[in-house]
């Protein structure tokens, strides 16, 4: 699925992280749009293979560390298990949007609606249903999943950075 906000040559415009080597720097400027909408916020793999996600600013101040993958996004939908102060309840604007939650420290959820879904209630998912205080939106009108194993191919294949999982 796709994995963040990108430019139009298909380049991430925030924190982007890949086998341990930073290709993006993380961005706190503001600015238009869903990715400026504060606080935004980072979904990061360590090396000991645990996921995260955190606000943006907090990112940028924690303790140096091995940081192996990294995407940053906007805005984060659940922080501290409340919702994103600027997101309503159920606002009028519905697209099919996707995201990533973490609820246990092992263990990352990655969501994309089957329909059009506002930021509200797709917010509402990660802290209500699947009990992650800290969620981050990665995208709406581009969001799209290629899962085999569920018959699923979501025909946008246009897309900047992407999250792959694997089995061993």
């Amino acid at each position: 699925m796709n994995a963040g906000m990108y430019d139009e040559e298909g380049s991430p415009i925030g924190l982007y992280v890949e086998q341990g080597d930073r290709q993006r720097r993380l961005s706190l400027r503001d600015g238009p749009g869903n990715f400026h909408m504060k606080p935004n916020g980072v979904f990061a793999v360590d090396e000991q293979g645990r996921p995260s996600v955190t606000e943006s600013d907090a990112f940028g101040r924690r303790p140096p560390g091995r940081v192996m993958w990294a995407t940053q996004s906007g805005p984060m939908l659940v922080v501290g298990g409340r919702l994103h102060p600027a997101i309503r309840p159920d606002g009028e604007s519905r697209l099919v949007r996707n995201g990533v939650g973490v609820a246990d420290g092992r263990s990352a959820w990655f969501v994309v609606s089957d329909e059009p879904v506002s930021f509200g209630k797709l917010a509402r998912f990660f802290r209500d249903v699947l009990k992650c205080p800290n969620a981050l939106f990665l995208d709406g009108t581009v969001s799209s999943l290629w899962d085999p194993g569920a018959g699923r191919r979501d025909g946008y294949d246009s897309l900047g950075p992407m999250i792959l999982v694997f089995r061993r």
